[in-house]
């Protein structure tokens, strides 16, 4: 029998749209009912708003901790260093949303006049605040994100998930299904303990029909920034993310060696890119995200759906 996304009971179960982990899933009705039964409509709605965003990309992780979120905020920063270029991330990272503070937000504003962002984490009276919400009302806000806010004319969307493959996951590409997504972008670090949760990711991807982008290996190695000598911090025991590609038939966009000053950029709020602009972990940002733009130059929207088709 054909594995389903984790947590789906599967459509030829007697649990279909029944279970626990169909609450909230915008195709429960249609699996609890059969194939007669209508779609959540929120998903033909989503597609009509995003007639005006161009390009649409999820920015995937099997685990956290190996710099997805950073990833996403300078792929936007870099994408919007054209100022023709019209930006928009979004934050459904609802558990951890650390965008707003990587992208120096206190508040649902504009980083740049073409710019924008948008995040669970302006929602919240407090950066500390807990957000403690089962699965239906965490599918419920991505639905309100997508569809109620004015996105107006976007070239990149670029959609910063939480870890994993979960309810925020499967939510965004079903409510994204008839409204073509690019692909994924999926981030990990060259240790196999990494590249283990990434294959599982690419798996999850393949079967619900996310294309993927690429691969990008973060903290790849470390330079000094005295000497230059190369060390690896956490060393591809299993060859890293460029066998694990090479093995898959998957791009390996690039690798983006360790910087202390990434880190330090992002607590400021600021752009790595434009801080440190002659650092090897900013010419690897800007390899990989040509390589993005070129991808998605070669990839113009089509009708297609992925789930519930």
């Amino acid at each position: 029998m054909e594995e389903v996304p984790q947590g789906c009971p599967g459509t030829g179960s007697a649990q279909a749209g029944r279970g626990a982990s169909c609450q909230g899933c915008p195709n429960q009705r249609l699996c609890a009912s059969g194939a007669g039964a209508a779609p959540d409509p929120a998903i033909e709605e989503i597609k009509e708003k995003m007639k005006t965003v161009k390009h649409k990309i999820l920015v995937l992780s099997g685990k956290g901790g190996v710099g997805k979120s950073t990833f996403s905020a300078h792929l936007a920063h870099g994408l919007a260093e054209d100022e023709n270029t019209q930006v928009a991330l979004l934050d459904i990272d609802i558990c951890g949303p650390s965008i707003p503070k990587i992208m120096g937000l206190e508040g649902e504003q504009f980083v740049e006049d073409n710019l924008g962002v948008m995040s669970v984490g302006f929602l919240l009276s407090s950066p500390d605040d807990a957000v403690i919400w089962r699965g239906p009302k965490k599918n419920g806000m991505i639905k309100q994100f997508l569809r109620d806010v004015d996105w107006g004319e976007v070239d990149y969307l670029i959609v910063d998930t939480p870890p994993g493959t979960s309810d925020e996951h499967l939510s965004a590409v079903q409510y994204l299904s008839a409204a073509h997504i690019d692909g994924a972008v999926i981030i990990t670090t060259p240790q196999e303990v990494s590249l283990q949760d990434v294959r599982k990711e690419i798996n999850f991807c393949r079967k619900v029909k996310l294309p993927v982008i690429g691969v990008v290996e973060n903290m790849s190695v470390f330079i000094c920034p005295r000497c230059k000598k190369e060390s690896q911090i956490f060393p591809p025991t299993t060859g890293g993310a460029e066998i694990m590609c090479q093995d898959l038939k998957i791009p390996l966009l690039g690798k983006v060696p360790l910087d202390p000053h990434i880190g330090k950029s992002c607590d400021k709020g600021q752009s790595f890119l434009t801080d440190a602009p002659d650092s090897p972990a900013t010419l690897a940002y800007r390899s990989i995200i040509q390589r993005i733009q070129e991808f998605c130059g070669h990839h113009q929207p089509k009708e297609e759906h992925l789930i519930g088709s």
